[in-house]
């Protein structure tokens, strides 16, 4: 027996001209532990590879942040070939940092180097961003980006994401980037 109230919440899909922006799945683990492996992908993150069982954690904690927080990443895919390209979404991963992110929902995306170039990223993170302007209403959003990544820094300021503090984060230096919500009456 069921009972409707106890039932998992649904992650919402987004389309866009391209993308399909969708909850994750056991197969998302294959294709994104393949991505874990390029250089270009973790550069940014650590100087190796994430452990495979690293990779699956990413998997479950980007399915399970839907229950807890109704929020979370997506998995982004290419409409017409159905393959998984990366992931774009909100967080609250309640970061050790100094200073401290707060309560803001937490951007992030991550894109396949192989289809970098081709505005995938852009298109994602629009979308998403949509999303939570309806969920969250007009709300300060932040995201933290390694300062040497210059294609997310420049992603993150098209979108109105502006530095606002440098710190470090597991080693790694890191810029926070905030992006204020909408102000009442603003034309």
């Amino acid at each position: 027996m069921s009972d409707s109230s106890s039932a998992l919440p649904a992650v919402p899909v987004l389309d866009t001209p391209r993308l399909r922006l969708r909850g994750f799945r056991a197969d998302d683990y294959a294709p994104w532990f393949a991505l874990s492996r390029t250089p270009a992908y973790h550069r940014y993150f650590s100087p190796e590879p994430m452990p495979a069982e690293e990779v699956w954690k990413l998997v479950l904690r980007s399915a399970g942040h839907w229950v807890i927080m109704g929020f979370g990443f997506w998995a982004v895919e290419e409409k017409d070939s159905g393959r998984f390209v990366g992931a774009v979404g909100f967080l609250s991963l309640k970061r050790d940092l100094d200073p401290p992110l707060g309560e803001a929902p937490e951007m992030g995306w991550v894109m396949d180097p192989a289809v970098h170039g081709r505005g995938y990223a852009s298109e994602a993170v629009a979308a998403a961003l949509a999303w939570g302007e309806t969920h969250f209403g007009p709300v300060r959003t932040v995201c933290i980006i390694h300062p040497d990544n210059e294609p997310s820094l420049r992603l993150a300021a098209r979108f109105g994401y502006r530095e606002y503090a440098r710190t470090t984060y597991h080693g790694q230096p890191i810029a926070l980037l905030e992006r204020p919500g909408a102000v009442a009456g603003a034309a």
